[in-house]
């Protein structure tokens, strides 16, 4: 009996191995394929996270009024600032949008408590095109918000420099648009990097997180590591595209590992209950 007990284990452990080779090496073959297009695609774009580092903030932009002014005068307490441009008729017209949505309803004291800054990385917008995108966007608001409390701002190709490659922002123009991550980031009155915010929707408590975060001057975890092994980046549609494959290929080989832990470990003390 004990034979034959540990001929089927053996069957058993044959068939799974086959299982496991199977599965690792054509779905995650296929796996890699299909992220290293992605990589390949949108190498130039994308976030490198700089938690814990600062933003200069010295470098100065012009404001809805044409006026310059530092991030210094603006960062006064927890800011979320979120690099778009003000031509884009896609995603950048979303995450204000949802960002309007979210401010409707968030229980937070703007100014106070809070200030949103949208920074344009196009260095030909003008003021003029930040303030229409002000107006734009405090009305859809809907409730009265101070204007102060969401600043939108120009500047030239420097400082936008500087500010991106400060907050690990990478972008790219493709003829007049740009292919671009999908991102906020939130900071402490010092500058400190608090918090990044991916997509196009923030949810009001996550925001109110951040903030509380923000104003203790501790940076958060971030879901970036999850974002990136669960979720590519497709530059053509400017979005995070769920990797099926990716997270199919890790639950097979979850499941078939712990069959085989089962096996092993639970096939020995049956077989020791029989001796």
């Amino acid at each position: 009996m004990i034979k034959k007990t540990a001929r089927s284990y053996r069957t058993a452990l044959i068939l799974l191995m086959a299982v496991l080779l199977t599965c690792g090496t054509f779905v995650p073959f296929t796996v890699v394929r299909i992220a290293e297009a992605g990589r390949d695609q949108g190498q130039a774009t994308g976030v490198d996270e700089h938690l814990g580092s600062k933003i200069p903030l010295d470098i100065s932009f012009r404001d809805e009024s044409g006026a310059m002014v530092r991030l210094a005068d603006l960062v006064t307490g927890p800011t979320i600032i979120m690099p778009v441009y003000y031509g884009c008729t896609n995603v950048c017209v979303y995450q204000q949008g949802r960002m309007a949505s979210t401010l409707q309803v968030l229980e937070r004291r703007p100014i106070e408590e809070y200030r949103v800054i949208s920074i344009s990385f196009d260095e030909t917008e003008t003021p003029e095109l930040a303030a229409k995108s002000k107006r734009t966007y405090l009305t859809a608001i809907r409730k009265p918000f101070p204007p102060d409390g969401w600043r939108f701002l120009t500047g030239d190709a420097d400082s936008i420099r500087r500010f991106t490659d400060a907050i690990g922002y990478r972008f790219q123009r493709n003829g007049r648009d740009f292919v671009h991550p999908v991102a906020s980031v939130v900071v402490s009155t010092d500058g400190t990097i608090i918090r990044y915010l991916y997509g196009v929707a923030v949810l009001p408590k996550d925001l109110a997180l951040a903030i509380a975060e923000a104003k203790s001057g501790v940076a958060g975890s971030s879901v970036r590591k999850f974002m990136e092994y669960c979720f590519t980046y497709d530059p053509v549609g400017q979005t995070y595209v769920f990797n099926l494959l990716r997270v199919s290929a890790t639950v097979v080989i979850l499941s078939a590992g712990s069959f085989l832990a089962y096996l092993i470990f639970g096939g020995k003390k049956r077989v020791r209950k029989k001796e």
